[in-house]
């Protein structure tokens, strides 16, 4: 069985620099109160991802590459079929779920992998997720991550995450810093990601959780303040569960303006910023 050491040195195995592409876009904004905590998205906010989101998009999967990994795990079909399947199982099992009553429903990744490919153990299922977002989702630190997240814990704010993410997601940051979530800071009820869940933003679940956690702290979510690069999901959503919010607008691949939602028509963020450590020095001002 693997541990969380080999996972990361599957990470880095595949991971190589990358720089942010600029947007176009400039700060701007200021917040309506005091920040008390601060919670980030993960994908294209604080970590750069090659495709833009953790759901790795259907035409950047290659098929070459593909079929290496499949071969690599002792799989002999088609990755061209493989592909199809795999998206159709998430398609069918986010329809199934909303039947439920889930409205974003969230997968657990390598049971759809166990399900397309029948490994016969979790574990294996497990390695080749990881193995297939690290080949087609790159990821990287977004310049200055370190030094902003460094800033908070000097300030004492509370910290967390709430993101659309998977098993793996986590390890990023021991993977690239050091460091797990606890050590940099983090608030360990206030990591909220999508898997463990079944809900995905923009569903209004995890804001509302956290939401509870803080109100436990003392903290209102007026004090809180969430920061994302996804209009819908980190602006949108957290906006209606009374969180402050700022615009990550740092990178093209992952900026998400949603100009063609309804649902975004009129909303604005509180702050729009294009760098991490502009973040850091705003929060600064406001606690």
């Amino acid at each position: 069985m693997m541990n969380n050491r080999e996972y990361i040195s599957i990470i880095k195995r595949y991971a190589s620099p990358l720089e942010p592409i600029p947007t176009g876009m400039e700060g701007s904004g200021s917040l309506r109160a005091p920040v008390r905590a601060v919670l980030f998205d993960v994908y294209g906010t604080l970590f750069i991802s090659g495709s833009g989101d953790v759901a790795v998009l259907e035409e950047n999967v290659q098929g070459e590459r593909l079929a290496s990994l499949l071969r690599r795990h002792g799989v002999d079909e088609d990755p061209e079929e493989v592909r199809k399947r795999f998206f159709a199982r998430i398609r069918s099992t986010h329809e199934r779920l909303r039947g439920e009553g889930v409205d974003y429903p969230e997968v657990i990744i390598e049971d759809i992998w166990e399900e397309v490919l029948g490994f016969g153990s979790p574990e294996h299922a497990r390695e080749f997720a990881l193995e297939y977002e690290s080949m087609f989702n790159p990821v990287w630190p977004m310049p200055h991550l370190v030094e902003l997240l460094n800033s908070l814990r000097t300030l004492k704010l509370i910290m967390g995450i709430i993101s659309n993410a998977q098993f793996f997601t986590p390890l990023l940051f021991r993977a690239f810093i050091g460091s797990s979530l606890d050590e940099i800071g983090f608030h360990e009820e206030l990591a909220l990601y999508s898997y463990m869940h079944g809900y995905a933003k923009p569903s209004p679940f995890l804001f509302e959780k956290a939401r509870e956690t803080l109100e436990k702290q003392g903290i209102a979510a007026t004090d809180a303040l969430f920061v994302g690069n996804d209009m819908l999901n980190d602006i949108f959503a957290p906006g209606r569960a009374g969180f402050q919010t700022a615009l990550f607008a740092g990178d093209r691949r992952s900026l998400r303006l949603r100009t063609d939602d309804p649902r975004c028509g009129e909303v604005r963020p509180d702050l729009t910023v294009i760098d991490l450590f502009e973040l850091s020095e705003i929060i600064r001002v406001y606690t």
